[in-house]
C-alpha cells in the first residue's frame, strides 16, 4: 500500500474537505463548484497576511469589531480585540478580527433602534459567510449588544458576549456626575432656568469622564446584566469599567473560553433557553433595569421560537424587588456596582428566585458557577431581598382600553403620588408637534394634566424613539414641576427617571386606541390595578376612527421600506417578523 492510499481508498489531501463535518478554514467553503480549488484559493490568500499551515489548522474564533470614531462607547475596542487574541492564542485558537457596523444612540438618526435590526442581520450574515468555530461579540453601546445576540442566535455557531465596560464618572463643582441620568438632570435644570449657559457647558464636560458605556442602570449597563444574566457572558464580566485592567482580564478570559466553546460546540440555543430567558427577566426587575430591556429580550427569545408573556412578567415583579442601587432608580453608578461584587454577588441574593441549572458559556450551570464565585462581603450597592431599595420589580405591564396589547411603566423611577392619578390629555399628534408647542407659553396645560404624545412606535417615527421621556413643559418647569405622567408608544433611555407609560401597544400610527386620544379626554393611570384607561366610551372612540382613517407609514426603497413593511410591535420585540423562529417552542415566564 502506498502513502497516497489506505485500504485501497485515496489518502486526503491538504485541499480535501467534508463539508459535514469541516472545521476552522474549512468551514463554509464559497462555492466555485469544486470544494478542493475552493479550499485550495481560500488558504493561498490568507497565506498572504503570513499565517502558516500550522495556524490555520487550529479552530478559528472569530472577533466582531465594532470600534468606531462614532462610538466612544467602544472606543477601548481595539485594546479588548488584542486582549481577546491574547485569550484565544493562549488556548490554541486562531483569532480573526472582522468589522460589522457599529450604532451608537446619539450619533444615529433618526434612532439607533431603527438600526438595530440592520446590525443583527450584519452579525448574522457576517458570522455565516466566514468560517469560525466560535465567535466572540464586542459590543456595549445599547442597541449593539441585543443586535449581536439576535444574529448571533440565528447563525447557530458558539457565540459568547463581551461588553465595552463603563465609563468612569466625573465631577462637576464637586458633585460626581455620569452620563446620562445627570444628563437628563442638569438639562432639566437648564430649561427651568435653575442654572445658566456657563454652568450648563461646565458640566457638559464632566458628565462623560472616559470612554465606555453610560455609568448608570441605563440600557447599556441593564443589556450587560442580562447577557450575564443569560449564561452568554463570562461570570463577572458584566460590570468592570471600560478603561480597567479588569475590563482586559474579562476580555483575556473570554477568547479563551470562546475556544473551549469551539470544542465542544456549545451554540447559543443550548444556552439561550426558557429557563436562561426567565432568569435574564428575574434580574431585569431586580436592577431596575431599563425598559428596553423588555423590547431586547423580547426579540433575542423570538429568534428561538421563546415568546415573552406580559402578563408573565408582572406577575413575577410582584414579587422580584430590586435590590441595585443605582441611578435612575437609586443613587449610584455601574464603578459602585463593580466594586460590590457586580453580578455574582446579586445572583447570589437572588438565588432563590432562578433557574439553577441553565447553561452558561463556561459549559457549566448557573448554580455552578454561583458556588465558585467569590465570598459575599459587606457593601451597600446590592441589597438583600429583606432591605431592598423598592418592594417589588422595577418595571410594571399596564393594560386597558388606551393599550389593549400592553404598556410599560418603569414604577422604580416614578413618583409615587403620580402612579394613581387620573387628568386631562394635552396631546401632541407627533414629536414635531411636540417640538413645536411645548415650550409655548400659550400651551394649555397644568401640572395635573397628562401628556400624551403619538405616532413615535416602531412604524411612527420610524423605530421607535425615545422621545417617550418628553420633556416637562417650560413654564411648569419653571414654576418648579419635576413630573407628569406622559403616555406614549415609543421608548425612553433607561437613563431616564420619571411617571411615563411606554410602549403603548398597537402603536398609533396603525390605527391603535392612542391615535384617537384628544385634547381634554381624561386618563386614568393606575399602576397598582395595573390600568391604563381612556375615560371615552367605545361608540366614541368607533365614531373617531372612522372620520379618521389611519394610512400604515410606506417608504419607496432600500431599508426603510423593509423596516415599515416588516416590523413588529413592542410587544414582539420590534423585530422584523421575517427574522423570528416561525415556532413557538416555549413562553416564559412559567405559570
Amino acid at each position: 500500500m502506498t502513502d497516497e492510499t489506505k485500504g485501497g481508498k485515496p489518502a486526503k489531501g491538504p485541499f480535501d474537505s467534508d463539508s459535514a463535518t469541516a472545521q476552522g478554514v474549512a468551514r463554509g467553503l464559497t462555492n466555485y463548484g469544486d470544494k478542493g480549488f475552493s479550499l485550495f484559493l481560500r488558504k493561498a490568500f490568507i497565506k498572504g497576511a503570513g499565517l502558516s499551515d500550522d495556524a490555520l489548522a487550529r479552530p478559528i474564533i472569530g472577533i466582531v469589531n465594532t470600534g468606531s470614531s462614532y462610538n466612544p462607547c467602544h472606543g477601548n475596542a481595539p485594546q479588548l480585540i488584542e486582549a481577546v487574541k491574547r485569550g484565544v492564542m493562549l488556548a490554541g485558537g486562531l483569532p480573526m478580527d472582522f468589522p460589522t457596523i457599529s450604532v451608537h444612540e446619539s450619533f444615529s438618526q433618526p434612532t439607533s433602534m431603527y438600526l438595530r435590526n440592520l446590525m443583527s442581520m450584519d452579525t448574522e450574515e457576517m458570522i455565516r459567510a466566514q468560517p469560525m468555530d466560535a465567535v466572540v461579540l464586542i459590543g456595549g453601546c445599547d442597541k449593539t449588544v441585543p443586535a449581536q445576540l439576535m444574529g448571533a442566535a440565528s447563525a447557530g455557531v458558539p457565540a459568547i458576549q463581551l461588553v465595552t465596560g463603563s465609563m468612569l464618572t466625573g465631577s462637576h463643582r464637586g458633585e460626581r456626575v455620569g452620563a446620562c441620568t445627570d444628563c437628563r438632570r442638569y438639562w432639566g435644570r437648564y430649561r427651568a432656568e435653575e442654572i445658566d449657559a456657563v454652568e450648563i457647558a461646565d458640566v457638559n464636560n464632566q458628565l462623560v469622564a472616559s470612554v465606555g458605556t453610560c455609568s448608570v442602570m441605563g440600557t447599556a449597563s441593564t443589556m450587560a446584566c442580562i447577557t450575564e444574566a443569560l449564561g452568554m457572558m463570562v461570570a463577572g464580566g458584566a460590570s468592570a469599567p471600560a478603561v480597567t485592567a479588569d475590563r482586559v482580564r474579562v476580555a483575556e478570559r473570554t477568547g479563551a473560553t470562546a475556544v473551549a466553546m469551539a470544542a465542544s460546540r456549545l451554540t447559543p440555543d443550548r444556552i439561550l433557553t426558557g429557563k436562561s430567558i426567565e432568569n435574564a427577566l428575574r434580574v431585569l426587575l431586580a436592577i431596575g433595569g431599563s425598559t428596553n430591556g423588555i423590547v431586547h429580550l423580547t426579540a433575542i427569545a423570538g429568534r428561538l421560537g421563546i415568546d415573552i408573556d406580559l402578563a408573565g412578567l408582572d406577575r413575577i415583579s410582584r414579587e422580584t424587588p430590586v435590590l441595585v442601587d443605582l441611578k435612575p432608580s437609586g443613587q449610584h453608578y455601574m464603578e459602585d456596582f463593580h466594586d460590590a461584587g457586580g453580578m455574582p454577588a446579586l445572583l447570589r441574593e437572588l438565588r432563590p428566585f432562578l433557574h439553577l441549572d441553565a447553561l452558561t458559556v463556561s459549559g457549566r450551570t448557573l448554580g455552578e458557577e454561583l458556588d465558585a464565585a467569590p465570598p459575599a462581603f459587606k457593601q451597600d450597592v446590592i441589597r438583600t431581598a429583606a432591605s431592598p431599595i423598592y418592594p417589588v420589580g422595577g418595571l410594571a405591564v399596564l393594560r386597558g382600553n388606551l393599550a389593549p396589547g400592553g404598556a410599560i411603566i418603569k414604577q422604580s423611577a416614578a413618583n409615587p403620588k403620580l402612579m394613581e392619578h387620573e387628568g386631562r390629555a394635552v396631546v401632541f399628534e407627533d414629536a414635531e408637534d411636540m417640538a413645536l408647542r411645548i415650550d409655548d407659553d400659550a400651551l394649555d396645560v397644568t401640572a395635573d394634566d397628562i401628556l400624551v404624545l403619538k405616532r413615535i412606535g416602531p412604524t411612527g417615527a420610524p423605530g421607535m424613539p425615545e422621545a417617550g421621556y418628553m420633556p416637562i413643559p417650560k413654564k411648569l418647569a419653571r414654576a418648579g414641576v419635576k413630573d407628569m405622567v406622559r403616555i406614549s408608544d415609543g421608548r425612553m433611555s433607561g437613563t431616564a427617571a420619571g411617571t411615563i407609560v411606554l410602549h403603548v401597544t398597537p402603536e398609533s400610527a396603525i390605527g391603535g386606541p392612542l391615535a384617537y386620544v384628544q385634547n381634554g379626554d381624561r386618563i386614568r393611570l393606575s399602576v397598582a390595578q395595573r390600568e391604563i384607561a381612556l375615560l371615552v366610551d367605545d361608540a366614541e372612540l368607533a365614531r373617531r376612527a372612522a372620520a379618521k382613517p389611519i394610512t400604515r407609514p410606506t417608504a419607496e426603497r432600500g431599508y426603510r421600506k423593509l423596516f415599515l413593511q416588516t416590523v413588529t410591535q413592542a410587544d414582539q420585540g420590534v423585530d422584523f417578523d421575517f427574522l423570528r423562529a416561525g415556532v413557538t417552542n416555549d413562553t416564559v415566564p412559567k405559570k
